[in-house]
């Protein structure tokens, strides 16, 4: 009875400092997403206007000394936020902000991506791809991508999807190619789109994977040799439909694929009524 009583009262004072405790876990979470936001305010402005500017002028200064304070602010508030670790880190190679060092920046990143930033991982391989000249370089930008591809990240899924098309560093994969770029298009990524409507073209046949994405299954997580008959008709309009998706995104490529696609229905229907006519 009194071991009852004794647990009764230690649960109405650990109870409140529990409850207080996530309280203000949850309040520096929202704080650091708050100076987060800010920060990639800060850097959108800096997009907006860098293509028509000096990458180093003085105008754009402010705005992303602003920015990278707002992500300090947040790491230092929040050392498990991802998202203004991966920001810094990206600052760091992109942008001539006061203080860049590349290598804080490529440690930012590798933080990130142990931590499971998606973004980060993307970023990440392709920098390993791109910059990097050592040996085990492309095994590495491989594992990240690998990483990224898992939680669908469109970027990953379509660099992935490309080096599974041309066979650079892994054996070459027409199926896991599709896959990769279906699921990215299916997140609106016009350049995987174009892709995936190019391939469907060309005569390759979608892979069961594709059909049955529902399910998550990666392209390496195993596949049957079942597939599904369609007709050409068929194709076309799934084609179509993925050119429709690059050029929702302002792509002018996909615009070109539609006109095409467009001018051989228009042709098609032509042959159909000379036929029909000739017949009666």
């Amino acid at each position: 009875m009194l071991r009852l009583l004794f647990s009764r009262a230690a649960q109405r004072h650990v109870s409140p400092l529990l409850l207080n405790q996530q309280r203000g876990i949850h309040s520096r979470n929202k704080k650091a997403m708050e100076l987060v936001a800010k920060g990639w305010s800060a850097l959108q402005e800096v997009d907006r206007v860098i293509d028509y500017t000096e990458l180093n002028d003085p105008r754009l200064i402010p705005l992303l000394r602003s920015a990278k304070e707002n992500f300090e602010l947040a790491l230092e508030i929040d050392n498990m936020n991802t998202h203004a670790r991966y920001w810094l880190g990206r600052m760091h190679f992109k942008y001539h902000v006061p203080g860049a060092c590349k290598l804080i920046g490529a440690a930012l990143l590798v933080e990130a991506a142990n931590m499971g930033d998606a973004d980060a991982q993307y970023e990440l391989g392709c920098r390993m791809r791109v910059e990097n000249d050592y040996v085990q370089s492309d095994q590495q930008a491989f594992y990240y991508l690998e990483k990224a591809v898992d939680q669908l990240h469109p970027g990953a899924l379509y660099l992935l999807g490309s080096v599974y098309l041309t066979g650079d560093c892994v054996e070459k994969d027409i199926a896991s190619a599709m896959w990769c770029f279906h699921r990215a298009s299916e997140k609106g990524h016009a350049g995987a789109a174009i892709a995936y409507g190019a391939l469907l073209l060309q005569g390759f046949d979608i892979p069961e994977a594709v059909t049955r994405f529902e399910s998550g299954r990666s392209p390496c997580a195993g596949r049957t040799s079942k597939k599904v008959e369609r007709t050409s008709e068929d194709i076309l309009k799934i084609a179509k439909e993925q050119f429709q998706i690059a050029a929702n995104s302002g792509c002018d490529l996909a615009n070109q694929w539609l006109k095409r696609i467009q001018d051989y229905e228009k042709l098609h229907q032509q042959l159909i009524e000379e036929g029909s006519s000739t017949s009666s």
